[in-house]
């Protein structure tokens, strides 16, 4: 039997796990984690810690963009602090323009002179958290201040790589064709060149990712399974490519849909196989938001609060985040049915606690929402998923960046704070790019009780990965009273040394505001080696990192 088999088998309830060379762990400790550094399980692409910006509320009106006339500190109209601040956490992608507002943009509405720019109804115009903003401001009339153009810049400023949405519910064949001409034709190859020259930017922008649609099976154009591969091939096919290597990502399910990917792949991959090398990204969408215990499955009665919450709430939230685990081995099992060599990845381009509304900052801030301790083990968990399977995801993108769901940085005006996500974001950079580890965890699960029936959630988990001889260490402790005494083992190689980060607060409530910018965020910890392991005390409703050096 191969070791990580006997770790699983050996566990007993409420006891911790009896590790290879047991002898080494101390009778007390609460938990056991061993990282098995001969054990890899593939490189973590930088890209699943990506992020999301639409045009809704206040995501790129008063998030992103502020114009380049504004007071507030800006480069070329884009938010100073935001760059600075996505700079230190080393974004690596970002998607745009949508999302569902994608499904009705016209990119040519965003190139050009600015002040020339059509003005059009936004998406989210007819959505009843619009109802508030009686008809006024550019969170329902876009202005197209901000498009194509000013988003790469957003990108080249950050560093990241843009990922385009391409609106396949509205628009033809020909404008998806016309758009990669834009973005990529070489300098005064094509009318779109000069156009694109004309407005500054003579050299082309060499976009590598596009979505080919967005949620097809609903407001990307309410398409069956089959209907969307017609359209998917349609849309895909002889592209223009100009020497890039055009990656292409296809609308994947809502959560778990099994039926959704069965379908199109079997369309896709039957009969007249499509053999496109640039179809590699499946896309999948998953939102915590059924707090309701099971009672309904309603996507307005199902939501809970974002700062009114109870115990139950929090482990309920937990749970339904983590659910992501699953989502991923289910998916990739179907389409290896179809795609035997997994020539196309996850891309996991939306996800996040999503509650209801009444706690933006704004009111123009459509699905705002605030930002507390709990999200932030919820997004860790999330990125812990990705980091242990990288063969499986390849891309990823938090929705969303600012002043919206699961956003890492709140605004309004001149004012600006980072969430507590953001710290989480910033503890996770150094899995970028880094060989994951598999690694063991051993602690008794969490019980609580629901609807009067006993519960249970996982004591502790996280993520490991190596870059040449400094290893990185993940880990979750979603207990809210449990300190969790733990010991760690290194298989494979002795420890140099290590220093920890933890983010945690002593109320679960607690959320960063902007007269309290700092109520929440990441400090040391300590850790004491003795005997060969790693001992660290990880507080109740944690996200901790280690770095640890190997000798």
């Amino acid at each position: 039997m191969k070791r990580r088999q006997f770790l699983k088998s050996s566990a007993v309830a409420g006891t911790v796990l009896a590790f290879s060379s047991a002898s080494v762990w101390a009778k007390d400790a609460d938990a056991r984690i061993e990282v098995l550094l001969d054990e890899p399980l593939g490189e973590i692409s930088p890209n699943i810690y990506g992020q999301f910006t639409e045009h809704i509320g206040g995501v790129i009106y008063d998030g992103v963009w502020v114009g380049e006339k504004s007071k507030i500190a800006n480069q070329y109209g884009i938010r100073s602090q935001l760059v600075d601040m996505m700079k230190q956490i080393h974004v690596p992608i970002i998607r745009w323009p949508g999302g569902c507002f994608a499904d009705s943009y016209d990119w040519k509405d965003g190139i050009g002179e600015a002040s020339k720019r059509p003005r059009r109804t936004n998406f989210w115009e007819v959505d009843h958290d619009a109802i508030r903003l009686h008809d006024k401001g550019p969170q329902l009339f876009e202005t197209n201040q901000f498009g194509t153009n000013e988003f790469i810049r957003f990108c080249k400023l950050t560093g990241a790589q843009p990922y385009l949405a391409a609106n396949l519910r509205s628009l033809a064949a020909l404008d998806f064709d016309h758009w990669v001409e834009y973005c990529n034709s070489p300098a005064g190859s094509t009318t779109l060149a000069e156009v694109r020259a004309a407005a500054g930017f003579p050299e082309p922008f060499h976009v590598r990712y596009w979505g080919i649609g967005n949620e097809s099976w609903g407001c990307g154009g309410d398409f069956t399974p089959e209907e969307y591969a017609s359209e998917f091939r349609r849309y895909s096919d002889w592209i223009p490519r100009y020497g890039i290597d055009l990656q292409l990502i296809g609308s994947g399910p809502n959560d778990n849909d099994i039926d959704w990917t069965h379908r199109f792949f079997q369309q896709i991959y039957s009969d007249r196989a499509y053999n496109n090398p640039g179809f590699t990204g499946w896309s999948v969408h998953h939102y915590g938001w059924n707090l309701s215990r099971g009672k309904t499955k309603d996507w307005l009665a199902g939501k809970g609060d974002a700062l009114q919450f109870d115990s139950v709430d929090w482990y309920e939230l937990l749970r339904e985040c983590d659910r992501m685990e699953q989502i991923i081995h289910d998916q990739w099992a179907v389409m290896g049915q179809y795609d035997t060599q997994h020539r196309v990845k996850l891309v996991v381009d939306e996800y996040g606690p999503w509650y209801r509304e009444g706690t933006e900052l704004d009111p123009t801030h459509i699905f705002g929402q605030q930002i507390t301790l709990r999200d932030a083990l919820a997004t860790a968990l999330t990125l812990d998923t990705f980091n242990r399977n990288p063969e499986k995801v390849s891309m990823a993108a938090c929705a969303q960046l600012i002043n919206n769901i699961n956003a890492l940085f709140m605004a309004h005006e001149d004012r600006f704070f980072a969430t507590p996500n953001f710290h989480v974001f910033a503890m996770y950079a150094a899995h970028q790019g880094g060989q994951a580890l598999r690694a063991e965890f051993s602690a008794p699960d969490v019980p609580y009780m629901r609807e009067d029936r006993p519960a249970r959630f996982w004591g502790l988990n996280g993520s490991a990965s190596r870059k040449n001889q400094v290893v990185t260490l993940t880990i979750v402790n979603p207990d809210l009273s449990k300190t969790v005494e733990t010991q760690i083992a290194l298989r494979g190689a002795a420890v140099a040394s290590a220093s920890g980060t933890v983010l945690a607060a002593s109320d679960m409530h607690a959320h960063n505001t902007f007269d309290h910018p700092n109520a929440v965020m990441s400090t040391t910890l300590a850790i004491a080696a003795g005997g060969g392991l790693l001992n660290v005390s990880i507080p109740a409703a944690s996200v901790t990192k280690l770095d640890i050096v190997l000798r």
